[in-house]
């Protein structure tokens, strides 16, 4: 095998759950059958490479210095959205009527992989929670160990701040059965429950 293809194999497994075998085919398709596209592929990753970075006001993807959510004067400037992600941000965009704006931690609070709160942007979060226009804080971290820890965390920092926490439901899904829910999840949402008017 060349060095080149070798080097293709190689970078192409950089991406998320590609391993050798699935590089490697991904590489050989390309040259087998989709050279011109693999030649856009390789112009439109170099450009957003080069010319991505984040949004100074919430720390999402962006190519220009405020991304269109944070430019926009349509978005609720009252309720911000904490997320760890910015595929976070697109899944309750894509699935709720949410108005309001976001705040992308990029991580959650982890000290073993050396993610504290400067690396999460907390100090530009409770600055920006400081200024007095944000009322409701919805803290939208996943339910794992650091994920709540987390929520924890920005709770404290919302009500420093005179603001008020919320926190996602999490339990039982839409449609689903109490016999199929796995223990956890069926704890959390028995322990979560809530009086029905």
């Amino acid at each position: 095998m060349s060095k080149l293809l070798s080097d293709l194999i190689e970078a192409l497994r950089c991406l998320p759950g590609v391993g050798n075998k699935s590089a490697q085919r991904m590489a050989f398709h390309l040259l087998e059958r989709e050279r011109e596209r693999g030649l856009r592929l390789a112009a439109t990753l170099e450009q957003a490479m080069r010319r991505i970075g984040r949004c100074t006001q919430c720390r999402n993807f962006s190519e220009d210095p405020l991304c269109a959510l944070c430019a926009s004067t349509s978005r609720d400037r009252q309720v911000l959205c904490i997320v760890e992600s910015p595929t976070d941000l697109a899944a309750i965009e894509q699935a709720t009527g949410y108005r309001g704006q976001y705040f992308v931690l990029m991580g959650r609070l982890s000290p073993l992989d050396g993610l504290g709160p400067e690396e999460l942007g907390l100090p530009q979060l409770t600055q920006r929670l400081g200024e007095g226009e944000i009322e409701e804080m919805i803290i939208a971290t996943n339910p794992t160990v650091e994920g709540e820890a987390t929520a924890h965390y920005l709770a404290q920092l919302a009500r420093a701040g005179g603001v008020r926490p919320t926190r996602l439901a999490h339990g039982v899904p839409l449609g689903g059965e109490l016999e199929y829910v796995d223990r956890g999840t069926l704890a959390h949402a028995f322990g979560s429950r809530q009086l029905l008017d």
